[in-house]
């Protein structure tokens, strides 16, 4: 449905400090009632009427007063939740903590996806500002910075794993300690460097861990080899065993999924793992249990990031202060099972 032109909305309008709830209503062509819904985040609006009123906000510059709003009721009883590439597993099982600890608080979780790009994440905050939240988890944003993501003004809000680490109160995982002790585990039983399977460039955590794992050989007198890059799929771990050279006897990868796939690859070309190649992953995602063989992995506890993303946003919320740059780290833990062994003589 096309929605009226502006120039359609009584000249009244106007004369106000700014438009109301009825100006977005004449304009989406819906009731009053309706852009209250959408404007509290309920859930109760047909997609495509959520989308007409949404687009007339934006078109006419609309934005609730959702702090008046909050004095008068005490909270709106929802948390917004910003994030990307939800098909990812780290996303989706840290989503998955948030979502469970929220409700455990008796909250709601408001989701706001985002796409790829600096307007993506523009988009992203202007809507916001039409969500009633009472506070804001932003989930590994790595390609948002805070010229590219204007928040409101006095949200609460915590991040994780992202380049807004150190702007706002962050929740993350151990990731040093997790690869140095996944890097001295190998070096342990034997291997005489380890070779590093690396996440994307753009990726905060995948810079962390190829970080520390060239300072944990560095540190053991080894000169740490090129690493190799991954988009953190299954597919490009498996393009990489591909054509692993034949010398490598380790791998650290940077998460599960691609480790999973370069051990297919391996075992593919005759190569058995752990026998001629060991492989260490990173996650703990449940899978690696039931591979063959079992996968070493460090595991992160997603679900305690979760939670402590939600305590850290309901507590600025409810005492009206902001924690500054506050960091929560959760400890990680090397998982040992059959994918790592001492190198053939």
């Amino acid at each position: 449905m096309t929605l009226p032109s502006r120039s359609s909305i009584p000249a009244m309008a106007s004369t106000r400090r700014g438009p109301s709830i009825e100006d977005v209503a004449r304009l989406a062509g819906v009731s009053a009632q309706t852009v209250s819904r959408v404007s509290t985040g309920a859930e109760n609006v047909r997609a495509d009427t959520r989308a007409k009123v949404l687009t007339a906000m934006d078109q006419l510059g609309y934005a609730p007063n959702h702090a008046a709003r909050a004095l008068r009721n005490g909270a709106f009883g929802t948390i917004g939740l910003l994030a990307h590439r939800f098909e990812r597993t780290g996303e989706a099982l840290t989503t998955e903590g948030v979502i469970e600890a929220a409700r455990a608080q008796d909250y709601a979780v408001t989701i706001v996806d985002v796409g790829r790009t600096d307007d993506d994440w523009q988009g992203a905050a202007q809507r916001l500002t039409h969500l009633a939240v009472d506070g804001l988890v932003i989930i590994r944003a790595e390609t948002a910075t805070p010229e590219s993501l204007v928040l409101p003004a006095g949200l609460a809000v915590v991040v994780s794993d992202s380049r807004l680490v150190g702007r706002h109160p962050a929740v993350v995982a151990d990731q040093v300690a997790g690869t140095q002790v996944a890097v001295q585990h190998l070096l342990s039983l034997g291997h005489r460097t380890v070779h590093h399977l690396a996440g994307p460039t753009d990726s905060e955590p995948a810079a962390a861990r190829a970080a520390a794992w060239a300072r944990t050989l560095e540190e053991a007198g080894v000169r740490p080899p090129a690493p190799w890059r991954g988009d953190w799929t299954a597919a490009s771990g498996y393009a990489r065993g591909r054509d692993l050279p034949d010398d490598v006897t380790a791998v650290y990868a940077a998460n599960d999924e691609m480790a999973v796939g370069l051990i297919r690859a391996l075992h593919e070309r005759g190569l058995r793992v752990p026998d001629d190649v060991s492989v260490v992953g990173f996650d703990g995602i449940r899978i690696g249990e039931y591979t063959w063989p079992p996968l070493t992995t460090v595991r992160q506890d997603f679900h305690t990031i979760g939670r402590e993303l939600v305590r850290l946003v309901l507590e600025q919320f409810r005492t009206r202060t902001r924690l500054g740059t506050e960091r929560v780290v959760i400890p990680t833990e090397l998982v040992v099972r059959g994918t790592t062994a001492p190198p053939r003589a």
